[in-house]
């Protein structure tokens, strides 16, 4: 896989170096600080994937200026592009998913690793973005563990953007229920989601429900009415006023394959 790299720390552009050339399925065909060679190297490349810092404090334009101008050139296939950035707020978000970004990564985030992001884009590179399609994963042994950290990175996003906090027992198991859900819903695998819960964390269904509901209704008073409406845009039953963790659930299963 050709890989464009724009970014304007040094350190940073090693060690995405060291772990391509630990790999033979990928190769950097550019590594540069400045928006303007980036945008030469993918008309003269035609690079499978981008890794793209946002802020080139040490360089020359900006990862927002590469995708502005990237646009423009309306290319037949478009790039995979993963975001690396200290850049954390809602409207930033909102922006780059506007513009065809395929993932992000929060440099501050636990799970954050220069292999972590290449091994996305590896992930990634067999998703069309000009299918309609929903996510259909085939695994195998050396993608699973890969493809649930990415998925898993989107869901605790996800679940941030409304406010279901980490503190929370129901975060956890609404989590894996949505993973859980991506990965073996249609399958001769799957079994009911609470069943799955009980049999992981020993924990009786009704425990685990209630957990989930608590999670769900803490979410809906401590979060604004706009990010709600926003972020969650499914109908909620106007009795209660929340949604059920079943129709929590499967809101976001629809809503990451859609994503991905």
């Amino acid at each position: 896989m050709k890989l464009l790299l724009l970014e304007d720390d040094k350190l940073e552009c090693k060690k995405f170096k060291d772990v391509a050339t630990s790999k033979s399925e990928v190769e950097f065909v550019t590594i540069t600080n400045s928006t303007k060679e980036a945008i030469q190297s993918v008309r003269r490349y035609m690079p499978e994937g981008i890794i793209l810092d946002l802020e080139l404090n040490n360089g020359s334009g900006s990862g927002f200026e590469f995708l502005q101008e990237l646009r423009k050139m309306k290319l037949s296939v478009i790039p995979k592009i993963v975001v690396t950035t200290n850049v954390c707020s809602d409207s930033v978000y909102e922006y780059l998913h506007k513009n065809k970004v395929d993932f992000i990564f929060y440099k501050g985030q636990n799970n954050y690793s220069h292999e972590n992001v290449i091994n996305t884009l590896l992930l990634l590179k067999d998703f069309n973005n000009n299918d309609n399609l929903n996510l259909e994963i085939q695994y195998n042994k050396e993608d699973k563990e890969e493809t649930e950290r990415m998925l898993s990175n989107i869901i605790n996003n996800e679940l941030d953007l409304i406010g279901v906090g980490k503190h929370l027992a129901g975060r956890e198991y609404l989590h894996d229920s949505i993973l859980y859900l991506i990965q073996n819903q249609g399958t001769e695998n799957q079994i009911p989601t609470v069943k799955y819960l009980s049999a992981k964390y020993k924990k009786s269904a009704s425990t685990i429900s209630r957990n989930m509901q608590n999670a769900i209704i803490s979410a809906w008073r401590i979060s604004a009415p706009d990010d709600l409406e926003k972020y969650y845009t499914a109908r909620i039953n106007i009795e209660s006023g929340v949604p059920t963790p079943n129709e929590f659930i499967y809101f976001y299963v629809d809503k990451v394959r859609k994503m991905v």
